[in-house]
């Protein structure tokens, strides 16, 4: 294996990686990501105990105990460009040599659990309740930079969605990606299941309008009515997709849970949005706990 360039893979005088700015040592095996800053003390207040605290811009880590279960909670900031960097920068914590600047000759699968925030698509799915996502369609451009490979049932519904959507060629182009199966098996209870889709912005590419118009009009009310096989959309945001291209492709196991803060069908949006973040965290962090991984 070739040695990595100084230019491509950065690491601090302190021996860390240049953007999440943590030592190889500093992050465990199971990684849960936030895109709040803030948030990171909220889930570590639930460890047991912390061994490791990293801040490098908006990239905050905390590793410690939950139980006798080594877990890392990182902040990513928002939108799919910063889970670029994140996700291969996890992977590089994992899975390469630091001193020799090689890729391992043997790679670890880390688990890595977004916990984050998303407006329904379904007017059953209730403010406050939580999503475990089958799959991350996105709507960025960040998955064509790399060489993709999907399989047979991420071919059909994405072709289905193409079709339903008329998104068939232009400047959007949608992809998607599977869950890790075994990851969703252990969020399953309390979770209402469903396609979570990623847009690359908060406003037009989730179809609001303030004083700009809309290249895409009635694009929310399509991903609403998309359906393929028993496979629906659930709900939106803006990571899940990268999350889930990037883990595919590097053998990680990805899994995007959030709660529910909007519903865009009703026109809802949750009177705590504060206290519904963190029960999502302490049930979550609680059905980790007493899960086999």
């Amino acid at each position: 294996m070739n040695k990595i360039a100084e230019s491509e893979l950065i690491i601090d005088k302190r021996g860390a990686i240049y953007h999440i700015g943590a030592r190889p040592e500093e992050m465990a095996d199971t990684i849960f990501i936030v895109g709040d800053p803030d948030r990171v003390a909220i889930v570590s207040k639930h460890f047991d105990s912390i061994e490791f605290k990293t801040q490098h811009r908006e990239f905050i880590m905390h590793t410690g105990y939950l139980g006798k279960k080594r877990v890392s909670v990182l902040s990513t900031g928002i939108g799919p460009d910063n889970i670029d960097i994140a996700l291969n920068e996890i992977d590089a914590l994992a899975n390469i040599d630091f001193e020799s600047r090689r890729v391992k000759p043997s790679l670890k699968q880390v688990n890595i659990i977004r916990l984050g925030t998303s407006g329904a698509l379904q007017a059953d799915v209730a403010i406050d309740s939580f999503v475990a996502g089958t799959h991350g369609l996105g709507f960025d451009n960040v998955m064509h930079f790399y060489k993709t490979n999907i399989n047979s049932e991420e071919e059909t519904i994405i072709k289905d969605f193409k079709v339903h959507t008329g998104l068939t060629s232009g400047n959007v182009i949608p992809y998607i990606f599977s869950g890790n199966r075994e990851l969703l098996s252990v969020f399953k209870s309390g979770y209402h299941q469903g396609i979570t889709a990623a847009c690359p912005g908060f406003y037009g590419p989730q179809g609001r309008v303030l004083r700009l118009p809309l290249e895409y009009e009635g694009l929310v009310d399509k991903l609403t009515s998309f359906r393929s096989g028993e496979h629906h959309i659930a709900n939106f945001e803006m990571e899940s997709s990268a999350i889930y291209g990037l883990g595919s492709l590097l053998g990680h196991r990805c899994l995007s849970l959030n709660v529910i803060v909007a519903n865009r069908v009703i026109k809802q949006f949750s009177k705590d949005s504060t206290r519904a973040v963190e029960s999502l965290i302490k049930f979550s962090l609680d059905c980790y706990s007493s899960s086999t991984l």
